[in-house]
Parts: structure tokens; C-alpha cells; sequence
């Protein structure tokens, strides 16, 4: 077996750099055209790399987000759960929130499709 990532694992991986570093272009490459984004900042839902981009310029002028991926779980058909650790500061460096989170995201054809948050157990029971 080998210890190489998957390449679906390595798209996650950069595009989770890409959001850190807000380099919106790296970012939106790792996407499908037609990808639906949640806006977990205001609700609702990005369609494509235009609402993404907004989206993502929006929130950076109001909150300061680093999230890094924990770990992955392929679940089948494209999906991929990653457990992730997200600190949220405001503009000032004050943490707003820090925890840990899930995305769900689904690869078709070598790009990001979809990607869902989702609640994650707690860590004692094995998550």
C-alpha cells in the first residue's frame, strides 16, 4: 500500500492552502465551474466560481478564517469527509471561534463539486 495521498486528498489539501493563503484564482482551480459552495458565514448557498469569489471577498472583509484539514474519510462516491480545525478571527486578531468542524465534500471528474459543513461527533466517541 501505498503512502501517497489519494489525488482527490491532494485537491482537498490545496485547495484548503489556496483559502488560507486567499488566493481565490488557486482556490476556485480546484473547483468545478458549476460548484456549489455553502455560505456558512451568511446562510444560504454559492453557485458557481463568480458567487464563490464573492462570497469569499465578502466574508474576508469582515472575519479572518484558517481552517486545516484534520483528517480524511473517503465515504464512496466521490465523497470525502474531512475533520477540520477552524479558528475564526474578526479583523482586530480577536478569536471568535475555535473548534473543530466537518466538511463533506463530493469530486466529480478531478474537481471539487460540492462541499457541505457538517456537524462532527464528539471527540470521545472515536471521531
Amino acid at each position: 500500500m501505498s503512502d501517497r495521498p489519494s489525488p482527490e486528498i491532494t485537491l482537498l489539501r490545496t485547495a484548503y492552502t489556496a483559502f488560507n493563503a486567499r488566493d481565490i484564482n488557486a482556490a476556485l482551480a480546484t473547483m468545478s465551474p458549476n460548484v456549489t459552495w455553502p455560505k456558512a458565514f451568511k446562510g444560504g448557498f454559492a453557485r458557481g466560481h463568480e458567487e464563490v469569489r464573492a462570497y469569499w471577498t465578502e466574508q474576508w472583509s469582515e472575519i479572518d478564517p484558517h481552517v486545516e484539514p484534520v483528517s480524511f474519510h473517503p465515504e464512496g462516491a466521490g465523497r470525502i469527509l474531512v475533520h477540520a480545525h477552524q479558528v475564526v478571527r474578526d479583523r482586530a486578531g480577536a478569536v471568535l471561534a475555535d473548534g473543530r468542524t466537518g466538511h463533506r465534500f463530493t469530486i466529480e471528474s478531478g474537481l471539487i463539486r460540492m462541499m457541505e459543513v457538517c456537524p462532527l461527533p464528539p471527540p470521545d466517541q472515536g471521531a
